[in-house]
C-alpha cells in the first residue's frame, strides 16, 4: 500500500540517542535554523495541520520529534540550531544530540535543509552540508518563506543556491503559506520513505 504522509501522528520525542526508536526502516529528517519555518514545512508537506508544532518563538523544538507514516517510514523534526535564546549548556546538549543522530541512524535516508530564502546558505547550513557530503547523504534544500519575496526575487535566489550548490543537492523555492514547492519536496521524501533498511528481526526469522 502506498505511503500517504497525510496518515502521519506522532510517535515519540527522545531527549537522548538513547531514546530513539529502532533503527530500522526509513526516515526522512527536517533540519534548519530555528527561524527557518522547519515545523511550517514538515506541516505543509504533511498535509496534517499541527502535526509539528510551529511557533513564533525560535527554538522551541528541543527534542527529536518522531511522526509515523507508516510501520517502517518516519518524519522527524530535528531541533532547530543558531538561533534559540536558551543557555549555552542547553544548546551544547542539544547539538551532542543532533550530532549523535545524523552520525549513527542507519535508517535515515534523507535530509530536508530548511533556510529562509532571505537569509540562505549561512554558516552552520554549509556545515550541516558539510557532514552530509561526508556521509553521501542525500540533501533536498527548501528555500521557505517564498512569499516573503516577489516571485522574481525567489527564482533568482533559488537559482543562485542551485548554481551554489551544485550537485550536492536539490534546492526547491517553498512557502508553506501558498503552497509553492509543496508537491516538489512532497515527492523527494516519500522516494526516501520507499527506501526502507529492513528490521533485523524480519531477517533472522527468515
Amino acid at each position: 500500500m502506498p505511503l500517504d504522509l497525510r496518515q502521519s501522528s506522532f510517535l515519540k520525542s527522545a531527549a537522548a540517542v538513547r531514546d530513539l526508536p529502532p533503527d530500522y526502516g526509513a526516515e526522512v529528517a527536517f533540519a534548519g535554523r530555528s527561524n527557518a519555518g522547519k515545523s511550517s514545512a514538515l506541516n505543509a508537506i504533511s498535509g496534517v495541520e499541527g502535526l509539528a508544532r510551529a511557533s513564533k518563538t525560535p527554538g522551541r523544538t528541543q527534542l527529536i520529534n518522531f511522526f509515523e507514516v507508516g510501520p517502517i517510514a518516519r518524519l522527524v523534526d530535528l531541533p532547530g540550531y543558531g538561533f534559540a535564546k536558551v543557555p549555552i549548556e542547553v544548546r551544547k546538549t542539544w547539538q551532542a544530540m543532533l550530532e549523535g543522530y545524523l552520525a549513527e541512524r542507519l535508517s535515515l535516508r534523507g535530509l530536508v535543509l530548511v533556510m529562509d530564502i532571505r537569509h540562505p546558505l549561512k554558516d552552520l547550513d554549509l556545515q550541516l552540508l558539510d557532514w552530509s557530503r561526508g556521509r553521501a547523504l542525500p540533501v533536498h534544500a527548501l528555500l521557505t518563506k517564498a512569499d516573503k519575496l516577489s516571485k522574481a526575487q525567489a527564482q533568482r535566489t533559488g537559482k543562485e543556491v542551485a548554481e551554489a550548490l551544485g550537485t550536492e543537492a536539490r534546492v526547491t523555492v517553498f512557502s508553506s503559506t501558498a503552497g509553492t514547492g509543496r508537491d516538489q519536496a512532497r515527492k523527494a521524501v516519500l522516494d526516501w520513505l520507499n527506501d526502507p533498511i529492513p528490521d533485523p528481526r524480519s531477517q533472522q526469522a527468515s
